[in-house]
């Protein structure tokens, strides 16, 4: 009878054992089940809101945070104990006994609530305050709380209670743009979490409830009531003592507000142009969603040298630009587009349509070389006039018959004008347009000496692409877009520009070659950097208003431009640009390898001027009004001086044909429509002294 009474009691057991194994498996299953449908836990370590950009540099420091970010977060085991603790006992005092509901919360919230008569204390965990932040909306509703109960449940299943913590102290929203307690303790007393006392950490962890309510810096006396509310619970679960909580409530707030970390752009003017170069390599969706972070081109470094250069280059109310861009990458590694951001906004590297001057000429002789001119080519250097358009050189000294190389090398106007004429408007537009000048270039002889605007961006683009052995790389601020789970959206080696042959390589090395003679011993000397080849050109524009030298190194092509927003003469030359290009590049190059620009090739073709075909100008005789050529010695009439001559304004072009397009005026600096330019400044009735190049950088 016992025996089989234990039998029936170990088949009962069995059978119960394999109930529960059953209803075990069906409920673990169930729970699986469900977490499949819910979101993946793991998106907590990329977490981004909606809207933010975060920019960094090409080393990946921050160069600025847009939007509703987390500007600087805690690492993992580094928060510190007082700041969990009045975290918890402001918003989850049970936070350790509970699995992500809390019915005994709940509870006793509701009665203090009804006793109070107001909503003192929230029912929510922190883990479903965690789980609403990142995964759903702030929509008060039914289905939108019980999902919040469903991913509380997830998270605590799938991570630690320390994780979830640690989590929310990072992104949880504390007012005045905070988002997160690092934020909170910087902004509003300008320390880092760890440097909290009591009363500090107490007072920001009583802001999640109603954090622009209680923000001190918005209402003090309510951040003070809510601070004691905090002490007390700490007291109460027993975080601190008596004296402490009598302390911590006497102590003034002692605020010291800060701007948010990231707030302001280190490099402003380079953030400026990202932005307008975003929606180009993105959809409206992706822009929309946010959660962005943009590995950008920019050197940090070179970015601040180069503000420093515009900062003592262009004194008073002097502005200046610069660009330096790889020529194989098309990366600008640094963009400068005015002394002070603050002040204007508006990008003069990118908006501010300027005068070239003789750094056009680079088109003239790149045409001259690919329809197989020579550099040793003999060209005649003299008065004279082309359809009525007379262009002068400097001092008015011709050297008359130099090769091409020593007519570049002297930025001798009337041979660039000859050269011009020989080769035809349509050659030279179509150089011109095939290196990235999208801008309408006009048929009509000023265009030689730069009468035709253009940007700094787009100039040094061009000159980067004949650096680049005559393959044109479209200028870029992109390495790498991520989105908001961290997945690549766009990436410059895979969705970047290429580049494109636009001359053949050898004729682009003699276009350089030559360039290099300018700086060797012509008007851009002063650029010279030690054991090191430079090729560059000077500019500048009638009467002085615009100074320009662009100029490279093998790995680096630089444009800088200085002058006035409403184009007064600086009373200057080109000469301070090439100064300012020395002070600038001299610095951030020594830490680059030295490399040599290709060797000089050998160019076997011959001109034959018939093939061109050139349109038949109307006017006045062209080779009229030649006034005794000097014949070319081998150096310049006047050895002494390597001052750029001026590119006359088209209000100098007299008989130009009707058929030519009336240039803009040089004297003018228009912007693009994206953003309009500062309100152009009365010139005084007495020209201002001439500008000094100051000594170079420390």
């Amino acid at each position: 009878m016992r025996q089989r009474r234990r039998r029936h009691l170990l088949i009962a057991g069995l059978i119960g054992a394999g109930a529960g194994v059953v209803v075990a498996g069906a409920q673990l299953l169930l729970v699986q089940a469900s977490d499949a449908l819910l979101p993946n836990v793991q998106r907590l370590k990329a977490y981004n809101r909606p809207g933010t950009v975060t920019v960094l540099s090409a080393d990946g420091q921050v160069i600025q945070k847009l939007g509703p970010a987390t500007r600087e977060k805690v690492a993992s085991g580094q928060m510190p104990q007082l700041v969990e603790r009045a975290f918890i006992a402001a918003e989850d005092r049970r936070f350790y006994q509970h699995d992500g509901i809390d019915p005994t919360g709940i509870a006793r919230a509701m009665l203090r609530n009804l006793r109070q008569g107001s909503v003192e204390e929230g029912a929510s965990t922190i883990t479903q305050q965690l789980a609403r932040t990142v995964f759903l909306s702030q929509d008060r509703t039914i289905i939108r709380k019980l999902k919040e109960a469903a991913l509380a449940g997830k998270l605590e299943r799938q991570l630690s209670k320390q994780q979830i913590l640690e989590e929310y102290l990072n992104v949880v929203y504390l007012g005045s743009s905070a988002y997160g307690v690092a934020d909170a303790a910087w902004i509003y007393f300008s320390k880092t979490p760890a440097q909290l006392t009591l009363p500090e950490a107490a007072l920001i962890a009583g802001l999640p409830p109603a954090p622009s309510v209680y923000s001190p810096l918005v209402n003090p006396d309510l951040a003070l009531e809510r601070r004691a509310t905090v002490l007390r619970r700490m007291r109460e679960a027993g975080f601190i003592d008596d004296l402490q909580q009598e302390q911590a409530n006497a102590a003034p707030l002692q605020l010291k507000p800060a701007e948010p970390k990231y707030w302001t752009s280190r490099a402003p003017y380079f953030t400026s142009w990202v932005a307008q170069e975003l929606p180009k390599v993105l959809n409206p969706e992706e822009l929309e969603v946010g959660g962005l972070t943009i590995r950008t081109s920019l050197n940090l470094s070179w970015q601040e040298q180069a503000q420093k250069t515009i900062d003592a280059y262009a004194p008073g109310d002097m502005e200046g630009a610069i660009v330096s861009m790889e020529p194989g990458t098309g990366l600008v590694r640094a963009m400068v587009g005015g002394n002070d951001f603050e002040t204007s906004q508006f990008n003069r590297a990118v908006q501010a349509l300027r005068s070239p001057g003789s750094t056009f000429k680079l088109f003239i002789y790149l045409t001259a070389l690919k329809e197989s001119m020579k550099p040793e080519d003999i060209m005649r250097d003299s008065a004279r006039c082309f359809a009525g358009y007379c262009p002068k050189n400097f001092g008015g000294r011709y050297m008359g018959s130099v090769p091409m190389w020593v007519a570049l090398q002297n930025s001798l106007n009337t041979v660039a004008v000859d050269l011009l004429q020989k080769l035809g408007f349509d050659k030279v537009i179509a150089t011109a347009q095939s290196l990235g000048i999208s801008r309408e270039l006009g048929r009509f002889y000023p265009l030689a000496v730069g009468a035709t605007e253009q940007t700094v961006l787009d100039m040094a683009a061009a000159y980067a692409g004949i650096t680049n052995r005559g393959v044109y790389v479209k200028p870029t601020p992109f390495e790498d877009i991520l989105g908001p789970n961290g997945d690549l959206l766009w990436s410059r080696r895979v969705d970047g520009d290429t580049g494109r042959r636009v001359v053949p390589s050898d004729i682009a090395d003699a276009m350089v070659w030559m360039l290099e003679q300018v700086v060797r011993g012509g008007t851009g000397a002063g650029a010279a950097l030690p054991n090191r080849p430079v090729a560059g050109k000077t500019g500048t524009s009638e009467g002085g208003r615009d100074l320009w030298f662009i100029g490279s190194i093998p790995q680096l092509t630089t444009a800088l431009w200085l002058g006035y927003d409403n184009s007064r003469t600086t009373n200057s030359t080109s000469a301070t640009a090439v100064a300012a290009w020395q002070a600038y590049m001299a610095p951030i190059t020594q830490d680059l390898p030295v490399r040599q620009f290709p060797p000089k090739p050998v160019l076997t073709g011959k001109f034959n001027p018939l093939s061109l075909k050139p349109r038949r100008q109307t006017g006045a005789n062209p080779e009229a009004d030649i006034r005794r050529p000097n014949e070319w010695q081998g150096q310049p009439l006047d050895s002494g001086a390597r001052t750029e001559p001026t590119a006359p304004a088209p209000g100098n072009t007299r008989g130009t044909p009707p058929s030519a397009v009336t240039p803009a005026p040089v004297q003018s600096a228009p912007a693009t429509p994206a953003s309009p330019p500062p309100v152009p400044v009365a010139a005084p009735p007495v020209p201002p002294p001439p500008v000094a190049p100051p000594p170079p950088l420390p």
